[in-house]
C-alpha cells in the first residue's frame, strides 16, 4: 500500500519539528525521524541561550524576530551575557561594537570596576567587557517538544526509526523508500531537514552538496569552589576560546571547540574537557573540584555560517531547512515560519517581515 503526504520532513530535531509545526495547519505532513528518540544528536545536548550577537550580524534578524514568540510562550528566563577581553584587546572591542551596530542588538561596554562585579574572582589582565543584558536561557526540551506537539496537533504524522534509504524523483512527486515494513511513501515535497546529515540526504535525493560540515562542540558541568552564583551571566571570551554559565548550583563549560566531524553520535574528547578548564582557571580565580558530567554534539554549518532555508536550485522538490549552527534553537521560531511561507507560496506576516531571505537561499551556492 502507498502512503501519500504532500511534504516529507526528514529530521525531527529542532529544525524539522519546527518547520513540521508551521507547515502542518497548510498540508498533510510526514514528520520522519531516523533515531529512536526526536532531537537525539544536537537538540537535545544544546546548552542553548537566546543570545543576539550569536552567530554574526546576519544571523541578528532571524533571532531577534524569534524573541517575542519564545517569551510569549515562556521558553526563556533572564540570564545576561557578559563577552570578556584581555588589557590590550581595544581594537577588538571596538570592532565588536562596530560589527553590531545598527542590526538592534543591545549591547554596552564596561570596565574592569563593573567587571569584577558581575564576575566575581575575574583574575587581573581581564579588564574589559561587553554586557548584553537581554540575553536569556531557552528550554531546549520544552521548546523542542513545543513544535513537536504544534506539528501533531496540526495532523503531522510523527514516526521515529524512520530513516530515509532512497528518494527517486518520479513526475512531481517523491517515491520515498524508509526501510523493511515501512511500505511505500510518495511526498510532493522532500524537506530536508537532517541536521549533520544533510550533505548525505541531499545525494540520496540525487541533488548536490551545499557543503554542509558538522563541527564538535563540547561542554563539560563542574563543580566549583567557589560554587558558581546562581545570578552569574553567561560569560564568553571576545576572542571565541571559551564560555561559561551556571546551572543548578553547578557551572556548565565549554572550550568553543569547532572539530570538523563526521555525521555520528558524538563523543567528548578528554583534551577539550582539560582545554575547557584550564581556560576557565585563566579567567577566575576559582577551582574546577570535579567534572561531573561531559557530553558533546554537532552544530553543523554551510560555509558562509549561514542557514540554507529554500528550494534547491537544481533538484525539484527539494527544500532546505539546514545548516543552523549553534543558533538553530534561538532562531527556530522565525526561521521555521520563514522556511515555510517559502515552501508554501505564503505572504510574509509580522514576524519575517523583516527578514532578508535571500541571505538564507540555497541558489547562492550555485556554480556560476
Amino acid at each position: 500500500m502507498t502512503e501519500q503526504f504532500d511534504i516529507a520532513v526528514i529530521g525531527a530535531g529542532i529544525a524539522g519539528a519546527s518547520i513540521a509545526a508551521e507547515l502542518a495547519p497548510f498540508a498533510s505532513v510526514l514528520l520522519a525521524e531516523g533515531e529512536a528518540h526526536p532531537g537525539y544528536h544536537t537538540t537535545g545536548r544544546s546548552a542553548a541561550f537566546w543570545e543576539e550577537c550569536y552567530g554574526g550580524p546576519q544571523i541578528v534578524p532571524l533571532t531577534l524576530a524569534s524573541g517575542q514568540y519564545l517569551r510569549d510562550h515562556g521558553f526563556l528566563a533572564p540570564r545576561g551575557a557578559l563577552y570578556v577581553a584581555r588589557s590590550g584587546d581595544e581594537a577588538r572591542v571596538d570592532a565588536f561594537i562596530a560589527q553590531y551596530a545598527g542590526t538592534g542588538v543591545t549591547i554596552e561596554t564596561k570596565g574592569r570596576r563593573e567587571l569584577e562585579a558581575l564576575l566575581p574572582g575575574v583574575r587581573t589582565g581581564w579588564d574589559h567587557a561587553i554586557s548584553e543584558p537581554n540575553c536569556a536561557d531557552i528550554d531546549v526540551a520544552g521548546l523542542h517538544q513545543h513544535y513537536l506537539a504544534r506539528a501533531k496537533a496540526g495532523g503531522a504524522d510523527l514516526r521515529s526509526r524512520h530513516r530515509l534509504q532512497s528518494a527517486e524523483r518520479e513526475g512531481d512527486s517523491w517515491r520515498l523508500d524508509f526501510g523493511p515494513g515501512a511500505g511505500e511513501v510518495r511526498a510532493g515535497v522532500v524537506v530536508n531537514a537532517a541536521g549533520a546529515w544533510a550533505d548525505d540526504l541531499a545525494q540520496i535525493c540525487g541533488a548536490r552538496p551545499l557543503g554542509i560540515t558538522p563541527f564538535r562542540r563540547t561542554v563539560a558541568q563542574v563543580r566549583t569552589d567557589p560554587v558558581a552564583p546562581a545570578g552569574l551571566p553567561l560569560v564568553l571570551d571576545l576572542g571565541g576560546d571559551f564560555y561559561f554559565k551556571p546551572e543548578a548550583g553547578r557551572l556548565w563549560l565549554s572550550p568553543h571547540d569547532e572539530t570538523p566531524s563526521a555525521p555520528c553520535d558524538a563523543a567528548p574528547e578528554e583534551l577539550d574537557v582539560a582545554l575547557a578548564i584550564d581556560r576557565f582557571e585563566q579567567v577566575v580565580d576559582w577551582r574546577v573540584l570535579a567534572v561531573e558530567r561531559k557530553w558533546a554534539g554537532l552544530r553543523s554549518f554551510a560555509p558562509d555560517r549561514r542557514p540554507v532555508y529554500g528550494y534547491d536550485p537544481q533538484r525539484p522538490g527539494l527544500f532546505w531547512c539546514a545548516g543552523q549552527g549553534g543558533f538553530g534553537i534561538q532562531t527556530s521560531p522565525a526561521g521555521a515560519r520563514l522556511a515555510a511561507q517559502l515552501l508554501l507560496g505564503q505572504t510574509r506576516d509580522a514576524m519575517t517581515a523583516g527578514i532578508d531571505a535571500s541571505l538564507y537561499d540555497p541558489v547562492r551556492f550555485q556554480a556560476d
